[in-house]
């Protein structure tokens, strides 16, 4: 990245002066929300593991009895399938993040004389899993949008803490420095025009 060039004047000192100030004034917030996001960045991820895990014992309990429905005279797919994943939305540290309301399914329907009686613990267990994998999802999209915003604000964090508050500090240097000697060539100048002045007048 190649560096804007410097004027040496003192408006441009003023300039950089008030660039410094507000970097440094906006690095805090900065630096605050990293912290927000990193903490919350973990907790999702805590969250997010201990569904995976809730998710795989689920899993193998269903699978004592997940056998009995190869049985072709029951079919629990219309009423395990959510018809709609209802959500909202939260704010986490200035991310807009999708939150899990409920998951909706359709209304169970069969005849209760003929319809074996493990069919209702089956589809609860069932839609239990479905209403859970729905949120897993859900949570794994918090944290990715969490994630890149945290990427993006420790990418303005390092900006301001190792480029443009070092960078403003160096660009006042160099411009003090400058300045300083062009007041002193200007002194030299003024002592050097007035000593021939006086030269002048004394051969007079």
């Amino acid at each position: 990245m190649s560096r804007k060039k410097v004027k040496f004047t003192k408006g441009e000192l003023k300039k950089q002066r008030d660039a410094q100030e507000r970097f440094e004034r906006y690095l805090p917030t900065l630096q605050l929300k990293q912290q927000q996001l990193q903490l919350e960045v973990r907790n999702v991820e805590r969250v997010l593991y201990l569904k995976r895990v809730e998710i795989d014992r689920i899993k193998e309990d269903m699978s004592e009895w997940i056998g009995i429905l190869g049985d072709k005279d029951v079919d629990l797919s219309p009423w395990v399938r959510p018809k709609e994943i209802i959500t909202s939305t939260a704010n986490i540290a200035g991310v807009t993040i999708p939150v899990l309301k409920r998951a909706e399914f359709p209304t169970v329907d069969y005849d209760l004389f003929i319809t074996p009686l493990w069919v209702d613990s089956a589809v609860e267990a069932i839609r239990k899993l479905a209403e859970l994998i729905a949120e897993t999802d859900i949570i794994e999209e918090q944290f990715k949008l969490l994630s890149y915003e945290l990427r993006i604000t420790m990418q303005r964090v390092n900006l301001f803490e190792k480029v443009k508050i070092p960078e403003c500090k160096d660009n006042i240097r160099m411009i003090r420095i400058y300045l300083g000697d062009q007041d002193t060539n200007a002194v030299c100048r003024s002592k050097i025009a007035k000593k021939k002045i006086e030269q002048v007048l004394a051969a007079a």
